[in-house]
């Protein structure tokens, strides 16, 4: 047999295989019989004669010291009798209990018998502090202090204390307790059914609470989940919660799974969550002014519950929680202070009775224009229910009737806050205008479009500005910084100047005609159109277009050179190049200059100034038919009359012969009133080349034959007598 555990041999080697073994105090061998084959122990002090038949199995060990507040483990003990004595068998042989435990406290040294081995050497004494325990199981069933346990069973031994082992027990964990503060819990869960500490009947998995401020030791079969804190509530924060399952809450109200609520500081200063709720979150105080409104979606009843599709509007000055399910329309707004110039339109979402309007009337003094309108008010007679369709949201008893879709305007100074039922479209501003300015209003429910010129004028709840579209060209016309006057001639820049400010659509169209000068409009509803004079200013209505003239331009002339607006009445004078053939077949390009004015003397009869504007292009027909008149003439003469009387032949061509054959001062166009006063030949310029040669040598023989009549004018004597050498002095 091997040495065991704990022991150690004596100071002095003993060989086993000696005759004579010195056995020390407190020391023992084994010792078997070779005969019987049984152990025994020999304990010292002694002097041990080893027989032959004998054999010392190990050297003397020290036996088996347990100190105080110590034990060890002892596998396969030996038994023993009431007295502690050891029991043999007939053979001699120690009686051991196999496959059992002791434990062996403090006691005299011992030594281990043949089959006793130690399992666990000595070992101090656990200790088990306060608010400490050890948690037991159960390995075999037993009488612990008259209470029976069976295998299995688990329970605590609480300190303070000295936990002595049991061969019947194994310790599973050293527990500790969990101090509570102030605004504090902890959570449990039931590991098995039993009763907890407070005598309350637990289920396996169940879950609850324990806030005794303290340590708490959980029991044999609690568990410690978690340390739940409180939630601090104050006037300005309060905690969203919801159950999670159907209990009794704090404040004794039955809650619903699902069911969310809110805890504030009139319930309590501090919360903790229950394991039946669960916390949403923190909800913080809406605070509102005097000047402040908000509108709250789905409110909570009295009873608790949302009003779903409902809404409640909330004033100032005030400060309040948004309950579970709620929310704010737009967040919080500002209450409409409206001055004497604005207005807000308003629309009705659900029939109601309006008293705010009438309340809110009389909240800031009324204005000189609101008292008239409300002294004209109270004079209109009231009507019958029956007789007043378009009435029936007039005040009634004090109140006014709304009905859904029903729009109408309050008009400032008041302090406004709309209800529930009501929709702001929007706010009006009262449009300043001055006597040369205006705007286009449109009705909303005619299509009626007018003009407003001259006033301060505010849209009703049934009108709206209306943008009034105009031709591109009439837009550039319009928009172009160019003088009518002075620039009508600089139509090739007309492309590169700047472009102004967008013209805002919604304004009434003015345009300045300058002096001498017409501009025709034309209503498109009325079917007619007038012709105004300058110097003035021309508005145009909604139905009305300006006519715009689309004039020849550029040398020789053009059509749609020349944009424009308004018509100078003249005098003015236009260039024109043509191409004329001579009888003889001599092609000439003539520049010619026109003057023209038009006869219009005031005051102007409607029909005279509408034939101004008869003729588009006055500049291109004029100079057609002028030139036309000219070819016509020169065709019948030859080259070098038409060189010797250009003037007379295309004058007479132009004005024409009156009655007494005499060259006409002017020319008339009768449609428009149009009149060519005189015509310039600024240039005579041949086409082909054998005209032009035939015209330089025309004009070579014209000043020989000037030269020469001037020379024999020199070589004839002076009616003085004189010589010509003196003459020519």
């Amino acid at each position: 047999m091997s040495k065991k555990s704990g022991s150690r041999p004596c100071e002095t080697e003993v060989p086993v295989d000696a005759s004579i073994i010195r056995i020390p105090p407190h020391h023992y061998i084994h010792v078997l019989d070779q005969n019987s084959n049984i152990a025994r122990v020999e304990i010292g002090p002694q002097t041990y004669y080893r027989q032959d038949n004998e054999r010392v199995l190990f050297a003397p060990v020290r036996m088996v010291m347990v100190p105080p507040r110590h034990y060890c483990v002892v596998v396969n003990p030996v038994a023993c009798d009431d007295n502690g004595r050891v029991l043999f068998d007939g053979s001699g042989q120690a009686k051991l209990r196999h496959a059992d435990l002791e434990i062996r406290l403090t006691r005299d040294p011992f030594p281990l018998h043949p089959g006793e081995e130690i399992q666990q050497d000595v070992t101090p004494l656990q200790v088990v502090y306060p608010n400490t325990a050890l948690r037991l199981q159960a390995l075999l069933d037993f009488l612990d202090g008259g209470e029976k346990r069976v295998a299995g069973d688990e329970w605590l031994f609480e300190g303070p204390g000295t936990y002595i082992p049991r061969k019947e027990a194994v310790v599973l964990e050293t527990i500790k307790a969990t101090v509570i503060g102030e605004n504090q819990a902890i959570r449990l869960r039931a590991r098995k059914e039993g009763v907890d500490r407070g005598g309350v009947r637990r289920v396996t998995g169940e879950e609850w609470l324990v806030s005794k401020v303290g340590a708490y030791l959980p029991g044999a079969h609690e568990e410690v989940i978690d340390i739940v804190n409180a939630f601090i509530l104050t006037d300005k924060k309060a905690l969203h919660v919801r159950a999670l399952r159907p209990f009794r809450d704090a404040g004794g109200h039955d809650r619903r799974t699902g069911e969310e609520w809110l805890v504030t500081l009139d319930d309590r200063e501090a919360h903790v969550p229950s394991v039946a709720e669960e916390v949403v979150g923190v909800v913080h105080v809406t605070t509102l002014s005097t000047r402040q409104y908000c509108v709250v979606l789905d409110p909570v009843g009295p009873d608790g519950k949302p009003q779903l599709g409902q809404k409640r509007v909330v004033k100032g000055e005030r400060s309040f929680f948004l309950q579970p399910g709620e929310l704010l329309e737009r967040g919080i707004q500002d209450v409409f202070v409206l001055s004497e110039e604005e207005g807000l339109v308003l629309r009705a979402i659900e029939p109601f009775t309006d008293t705010q309007e009438d309340a809110a009337l009389v909240v800031l003094p009324q204005s000189p224009k609101r008292k008239r309108a409300a002294q004209r008010e109270e004079a209109e007679p009231e009507q019958e229910e029956q007789g007043e369709p378009e009435r029936s949201k007039r005040r009634r008893h004090g109140a006014v009737l709304r009905r859904p879709g029903d729009r109408w305007m309050l008009r400032g100074p008041i302090e406004y806050v709309p209800p529930s039922q009501v929709e702001v479209v929007l706010r009006r501003q009262a449009i300043p205008l001055d006597e040369n300015e205006g705007i286009y209003v449109r009705d909303i429910k005619s299509g009626k479009v007018r003009a407003v010129i001259g006033q301060t004028y505010m849209l009703t709840q049934d009108e709206e500005l209306w943008p009034k579209e105009l031709p591109a060209n009439v837009e550039a016309l319009l928009a172009s910084p160019r003088d009518p006057l002075a620039d009508r001639s600089d139509h090739r820049r007309a492309s590169e100047e700047g472009r102004a400010a967008p013209r805002d659509k919604t304004q009434v169209v003015s345009f300045r005609v300058p002096h001498n000068a017409a501009v025709q409009v034309y209503d498109y509803r009325e079917k007619r159109a007038r012709v105004v004079f300058g110097p003035e200013r021309v508005m145009l209505g909604p139905d009305e277009q300006f006519t715009v003239l689309s004039l020849s331009g550029d040398r020789p002339k053009r059509g749609n050179v020349i944009k424009a607006v308004c018509l100078l009445l003249g005098p003015d004078f236009f260039t024109d190049i043509i191409t004329i053939e001579t009888a003889d077949h001599a092609r000439l390009q003539l520049q010619l200059s026109y003057n023209w004015h038009f006869d219009v003397k005031p005051p102007v009869d409607p029909a005279e100034a509408a034939a101004l504007f008869s003729v588009p292009d006055f500049v291109g027909d004029a100079c057609k038919a002028i030139a036309s008149r000219v070819r016509g003439a020169v065709a019948s003469v030859q080259f070098d009359d038409f060189h010797k009387n250009s003037n007379r032949i295309i004058c007479s061509a132009v004005f024409g012969f009156d009655e007494k054959l005499a060259v006409r001062p002017s020319l008339r166009f009768h449609q428009n009133r149009l009149v060519i006063s005189s015509v310039d030949i600024q240039s005579v310029e041949p086409v082909d080349q054998r005209t032009r040669d035939a015209l330089q040598k025309s004009v070579q023989l014209a000043i020989e034959i000037t030269t020469n009549s001037q020379e024999a004018a020199a070589r004839r004597p002076s009616w003085s007598g004189w010589p010509r050498l003196a003459s020519r002095s």
